[in-house]
């Protein structure tokens, strides 16, 4: 069976096989992928995907309402928690990323609604023969990045932004002879 190349290897095979490109509409589970793509900044991505059952207890299963009160005292504590990548701007991220959620939710704006604009709706479809061709970052993700730094949001430049909009399914990367390039 075929497989884009970076699925290699567990956990990665496991996660290309059943989530990565699939379309994520639930605002919870944009959060934690957000979160994540957050955390992978500077590291591989099978380094986040091994610690991710320990970001889903020290983020309280991503729940945006106990995140956003997460307090001082709290990101001490998970500055210590060997299950997260303890890195004290990528935990303040998180929580603030979560307040930036609840204030657009708030303005009556729903952050799954705000990151699908940037693709008009629906996924865009690469087409890509090799991983090689695959961008690292695209028009659409800095337009999104440059919109969730304007609300606030931390962590989002635009290869975060991508390789978000990669893992959510707002675009569909898997390399053309990979057996989940066609999702439907």
């Amino acid at each position: 069976m075929s497989r884009c190349s970076w699925a290699a290897s567990e956990p990665c095979l496991s996660y290309h096989d059943t989530e990565w490109g699939v379309p994520v509409f639930d605002e919870r589970l944009l959060f934690e992928m957000l979160t994540l793509e957050g955390a992978q900044a500077g590291l591989s991505w099978e380094t986040v995907l091994k610690k991710r059952e320990g970001y889903r207890k020290a983020f309280c299963d991503f729940d945006l309402e106990r995140v956003a009160q997460l307090t001082g005292e709290d990101v001490e504590r998970l500055m210590l928690d060997p299950g997260i990548i303890r890195n004290r701007a990528k935990i303040l991220s998180t929580i603030n990323n979560a307040n930036r959620i609840l204030e657009l939710r708030d303005a009556g704006k729903g952050f799954s609604d705000l990151v699908w604009e940037f693709v008009g709706g629906s996924p865009i479809v690469g087409n890509w023969e090799s991983s090689s061709q695959i961008p690292a970052q695209t028009d659409a993700s800095v337009r999104m990045s440059k919109r969730l730094l304007n609300l606030g949001f931390k962590f989002v430049g635009p290869t975060i932004c991508y390789a978000f909009m990669q893992a959510a399914g707002l675009v569909n990367d898997h390399v053309a002879d990979c057996f989940r390039f066609r999702l439907d």
